[in-house]
């Protein structure tokens, strides 16, 4: 969203006669990139559609309390963030999985996923990427999938520049080093 279009729909969401109308433009805005973002992170579509779901309500709950010091979306992203680890690490838990282990629960629904439609090579390369621990992960997707800037992932992880480009630097090798392994 242009820089002028999302000051305007702060405004809007500040001013409670069009807060509604504001935010269900918001949802149209950021809906479909949220939802890719986060499928990345959970692999499964309906998880996927109801962290949305959880980011969308968690934003709404919390409109008043967003001071617009971020960008929206970085806003946005840092709630579905978080809702994917929390969800990721309640998922271990009922697996039973350790968080330092592969997330093969995730491999396994996606594996069983009707509407997962890439070939071997991209399951292959979904396994490499859930080797990575979550935050490297998002890291990755981001940048990989999405080319984000690094400045913008700053700011929705909290964290500089350069610890961001190790961290996806780190990632790469080990996707190159998970895919040539065999080889």
């Amino acid at each position: 969203m242009q820089q002028y279009i999302e000051e305007e729909i702060i405004k809007q969401l500040r001013d409670p006669a069009h807060q509604r109308d504001a935010f269900a433009q918001v949802v149209n805005f950021y809906g479909e990139k949220l939802y890719w973002q986060i499928r990345k992170m959970v692999l499964d579509h309906d998880d996927a559609n109801d962290l949305l779901q959880n980011t969308f309500l968690k934003a709404w709950t919390n409109i008043d309390y967003f001071r617009g010091e971020a960008k929206l979306s970085t806003w946005l992203y840092k709630i579905a963030i978080n809702e994917c680890i929390t969800f990721l690490n309640r998922q271990r838990a009922q697996n039973n999985v350790s968080i330092d282990d592969t997330d093969v629960f995730l491999l396994e629904r996606l594996k069983g996923d009707e509407y997962f439609d890439g070939d071997a090579a991209q399951m292959k390369l979904q396994e490499a990427i859930l080797t990575l621990p979550e935050k490297q992960r998002a890291v990755f997707n981001m940048k990989y999938f999405d080319d984000m800037k690094y400045e913008d992932m700053s700011e929705i992880f909290g964290t500089s520049v350069g610890a961001l480009k190790a961290s996806y630097h780190h990632a790469v090798k080990k996707v190159e080093e998970f895919l040539t392994k065999d080889i």
